[in-house]
């Protein structure tokens, strides 16, 4: 399978773009992605879903290396949501052995890039193979200092603030919290993986216009950009025209510039 991606790849690489120049000045620290349209993708060339989703590992990489050749700090990739539980088995199992594969193949890279690996979500609904696998990448990255390249695998935005909402009851039932102490400061603070800053831009490929359950409080002032292109075509080059749009845009925070 990986023969006939390679194959596909090389006579079909999507049509480079100008490489805008990016003030240093100006870079977003923190960059999630909705990674959507592999199985579109496949389907427009008569491949099975499956290769779209292999194929779109390789757009992982590349999506890594060219933030942290930019100077990203914090690379968040929607990997696997609450919600995709409802597709096909064989889609899902499949699916649940890729970040064993991807880190199999990449995680030597990543690590002599410095990148430090972190997951969001829910692991204890994940197979143990998964989750084995994410172990060991976080585990062997832990002491790294530079892009933190963090998947959302099994993440829904929803039930993370429900769970908060949940905490925060039980702390006000035990008398542990107050109503003054619930503040926007503190709900940031236990929502998943608070080490992180919220996403200054937002990358969704695969043509839909919404956030799909992801990262709905993180992203209240977000810079979003969106794409035509499948996930299996993104390169470092639609990375750059992002951060080149973010820089051109005024983030205001409902004032005024």
């Amino acid at each position: 399978m990986i023969n006939i991606i390679q194959s596909w790849w090389n006579k079909n690489k999507a049509q480079k773009l100008p490489v805008p120049t990016l003030s240093k000045d100006n870079i977003p620290r923190h960059v999630a992605i909705i990674m959507d349209g592999n199985g579109r993708w496949a389907n427009r060339r008569g491949l099975p879903r499956i290769v779209g989703h292999q194929t779109g590992m390789k757009a992982v990489k590349r999506a890594a290396l060219a933030a942290d050749e930019i100077g990203i700090e914090y690379l968040t990739m929607y990997a696997f949501s609450t919600e995709n539980w409802k597709r096909p088995k064989d889609e899902v199992d499949f699916l649940m052995r890729l970040p064993e594969e991807f880190l199999a193949m990449e995680l030597e890279e990543l690590i002599e890039k410095n990148v430090r690996i972190q997951m969001m979500g829910h692991p204890e609904e994940l197979p143990s193979h998964t989750i084995a696998a994410m172990e060991e990448a976080m585990r062997r990255t832990e002491n790294n200092t530079g892009l933190v390249l963090n998947f959302a695998l099994n993440y829904g935005s929803r039930r993370e603030i429900k769970e908060t909402f949940k905490e925060a009851a039980e702390a006000l039932a035990s008398g542990a919290l107050t109503p003054a102490d619930i503040t926007e400061e503190w709900i940031g603070e236990h929502l998943y993986h608070t080490a992180l800053p919220d996403p200054d831009l937002l990358i969704r490929t695969g043509g839909e216009l919404r956030l799909s359950n992801f990262m709905l409080w993180q992203l209240a002032y977000s810079e979003l950009w969106f794409t035509d292109l499948y996930w299996p075509e993104f390169g470092r080059d639609q990375l750059a025209q992002a951060v080149a749009e973010y820089q051109r845009r005024t983030r205001r925070y409902g004032g005024l510039s």
